[in-house]
């Protein structure tokens, strides 16, 4: 078997059948499969940088970010019906490889994979830097080990306006394949930070003029007095609520916040139950609060 890989032109890009009729597809046995298919592994994600990015929506975020993607995998068919990121490719000097329905299943994790696979490049940054950009919202996954639930906090936080999300403690890795295809593609949309000391992070986030809110079912705040603090301030003035740059701690599905983690906090805030639910999910209650302070830190902004 002789390894292909095709660096299409510009002239190419528009006749795919052309470039896919000739030349070898890349099996389960090519090497760059093998390769690219260890990235299932945490120790090889960590070890290489890289990580698996599966179908069009995430390969097409990745895409948009300089230097996100090494390699482009797809069968014939996915190639021909995405033109919009084989161009894409084209015009970033990403490798495109045809591999055949058993090569692209090795690279994939899902029953019914959708043609398409990149090998991405690792893109977490330090706390500082992402603080460095003042984001007004943050959400932290502070011991979150579900894939599925962090990927879909992950993916909430970007459609609210979050800057940050941060990886705290022991975390489930954000590069797992899981975690990737629950974010939607918006694990390239935002900041990601990954960082092994939740207490350290709740201290550099404070220090950075966040005010910490720990979501807890215990908590003494109500959510919706929060949100009523600032519709009762004065107009103009300093926000008593949400209304201000936030933070937001949330805790594992099984255990919740670490009590100390949550009194490192300035504030302890519940969701209120209105029916006879017992609780919310992790992921529902993400989206309550961090929509919550989206509201509120829209309803700062200047009218257009």
């Amino acid at each position: 078997m002789v390894e292909a890989s095709h660096v299409l032109s510009g002239q190419h890009a528009g006749r795919l059948d052309h470039v896919w009729a000739d030349g070898p597809r890349f099996t389960p046995r090519t090497p760059r499969v093998v390769a690219a298919r260890r990235l299932h592994r945490r120790r090889d994600r960590e070890a290489t940088g890289r990580f698996l990015a599966e179908g069009p929506q995430a390969v097409r975020e990745a895409l948009t970010v300089a230097g996100g993607v090494h390699e482009l995998f797809g069968t014939d068919d996915a190639l021909r019906r995405h033109d919009d990121l084989v161009a894409a490719a084209v015009a970033a000097g990403v490798p495109v490889s045809p591999v055949t329905d058993d090569g692209l299943a090795a690279l994939t994790e899902t029953v019914a994979p959708q043609g398409v696979v990149a090998v991405c490049a690792q893109r977490h940054v330090p706390l500082a830097t992402a603080l460095a950009r003042a984001p007004r919202l943050v959400a932290v996954l502070a011991e979150i080990r579900d894939p599925g639930n962090a990927g879909t906090v992950l993916r909430t936080a970007d459609a609210a306006g979050a800057g940050a999300v941060v990886f705290a403690g022991d975390a489930v890795d954000p590069y797992n394949g899981k975690c990737v295809r629950a974010t939607a593609g918006s694990l390239f949309h935002l900041d990601l930070v990954r960082d092994g000391d939740p207490f350290a992070v709740v201290a550099a986030l404070r220090a950075a003029g966040l005010t910490v809110f720990a979501a807890t079912g215990y908590g003494d705040t109500d959510l919706d007095e929060l949100a009523d603090a600032d519709l009762a301030a004065t107009p103009g003035g300093t926000p008593r609520g949400l209304a201000r740059p936030t933070a937001w701690l949330f805790g594992s599905e099984a255990h919740g916040l670490p009590p100390e983690l949550a009194a490192a906090a300035d504030a302890r805030v519940r969701v209120p139950l209105h029916g006879r639910a017992e609780s919310l999910n992790l992921a529902a209650a993400a989206a309550v609060c961090l929509y919550a302070s989206a509201r509120a830190l829209r309803s700062r902004e200047p009218r257009r």
